[in-house]
């Protein structure tokens, strides 16, 4: 998205709503963050919550994949290229943070747009080898049978790691919210819920990608993720 669509423009100072995130991007994520919740309370009480926590962890797995093809077919708002920057893009957007004086993006910045990378891929590896992993008692992952014991071990122990990583990147989260939202007096929050940001001036966004189109790679993530595991 060029600059003029993505920042505000100063001779307009008409306060105007914008569709920012697609109906798919909002459910992806607020079904991502009760799920995860769900996998760390299961995974932390062990027992028999253990089968909980295998089928929240293959949604979580569903939902990740979906989303990362989204990335490069869904709304702009939510393709990759739209928010992952360069090292010089994040250079200058971090600058200009510290300095007060940083532009107000539509969708993500380049520091969040990383950060969303991020969380991403710590997620995908946790569900990812969770797949594989064992409790040494009677859970096993799906794709258990398809690799060694000592394979599976070894998975399992970067399942646990990783973990911590996800907890950091998912503190570091909701702490940039909370200092947008109590500083920069910017709500990250209601336009992720309602799909609609409120800016002062600027062109609207392109038209959001059609939500046949986010049924259809939802059924093909599913059956492949299914046909896969089963």
């Amino acid at each position: 998205m060029d600059k003029k669509s993505e920042t505000s423009s100063p001779a307009d100072d008409r306060l105007v709503a914008i569709s920012v995130w697609d109906l798919p991007s909002r459910l992806f994520h607020g079904l991502l963050v009760i799920l995860v919740a769900v996998s760390f309370t299961t995974g932390t009480i062990g027992g028999n919550a253990m089968q909980y926590h295998v089928w929240s962890g293959f949604a979580i797995l569903f939902l990740l994949v979906f989303r990362i093809t989204w990335g490069f077919v869904g709304s702009r708002t939510s393709r990759f290229s739209n928010f992952v920057k360069g090292p010089a893009a994040v250079w200058r957007y971090a600058n200009a943070l510290v300095r007060g004086d940083s532009e107000s993006y539509l969708g993500h910045n380049p520091l969040g747009g990383w950060s969303v990378l991020a969380m991403l891929l710590a997620l995908l590896l946790q569900a990812a080898t969770g797949l594989f992993a064992n409790d040494d008692i009677i859970t096993t992952g799906p794709l258990y049978p398809w690799v060694s014991k000592a394979a599976s071990d070894w998975l399992t122990g970067v399942h646990r790691l990783n973990r911590y990583l996800v907890l950091v990147l998912a503190a570091t989260h909701v702490s940039a919210v909370l200092f947008y939202l109590l500083v920069k007096r910017e709500n990250l929050i209601m336009p992720m819920i309602t799909g609609i940001k409120h800016r002062v001036g600027g062109e609207p966004a392109p038209p959001a990608a059609p939500t046949w189109l986010a049924a259809v790679v939802a059924a093909i993530v599913g059956f492949l993720l299914y046909f896969l595991v089963y």
